[in-house]
């Protein structure tokens, strides 16, 4: 039977089980052999990420066909304006590639949200907002790319889904089992 293991990344922590230059790694937080990262997550990005000891569905997850929603929290620099956010929906020129379409809105601070480790800088004079970002591509860095593009870099970047996966009730470097699909994985119906 195939393990499915959703962790919650913490901030500074590579994406990978060895680390040569001994910086955190996956291993610092989960010690079951054989499982591996199902998808990457940036070192200074922060959340839900999957692991499973299942090649087939390690790929199901993974791979872009599959077109699994991944779904982002990202504290940006500025106020975030109508024209940013359209402009993020409807894809963004990244100079090598434009961004698929994908789902762009404001939504408040999350109550619930850790502090981060080390904290986000903070200035006075400039304000900060949050956004909810929904892609169905993973191309490296993109969610700070896409952002940056628009004038709103990013300061924080938390996944908090991924396909029918939640990252609810997890603290940095906490993990839970869930039994793994047997069936083609579903997009689950758009939420608000």
């Amino acid at each position: 039977m195939s393990r499915l293991i959703l962790l919650n990344k913490p901030y500074g922590v590579l994406c990978q089980f060895t680390d040569e230059a001994g910086r955190a790694t996956l291993k610092d937080y989960v010690r079951i052999p054989g499982v591996y990262a199902a998808g990457r997550l940036d070192t200074d990005s922060e959340g839900l990420l999957l692991l499973t000891d299942d090649g087939a569905l390690q790929h199901r997850i993974a791979d872009p066909r599959h077109k699994l929603p991944k779904t982002y929290l990202v504290q940006v620099e500025a106020e975030a304006g109508e024209a940013a956010l359209a402009a993020l929906r409807r894809g963004v020129d990244l100079g090598e590639f434009v961004t698929k379409p994908c789902e762009a809105r404001r939504v408040a601070e999350p109550d619930w949200l850790w502090p981060r480790d080390p904290p986000v800088r903070y200035r006075k004079t400039v304000p900060t907002s949050w956004l909810e970002i929904v892609l169905r591509e993973g191309k490296n860095r993109q969610v700070r790319r896409m952002t940056a593009k628009v004038g709103l870099p990013t300061l924080r970047l938390v996944r908090v889904a991924i396909g029918p996966w939640r990252l609810a009730g997890l603290l940095p470097g906490q993990w839970r089992e869930e039994p793994a699909p047997t069936e083609p994985i579903r997009r689950p119906a758009r939420t608000r």
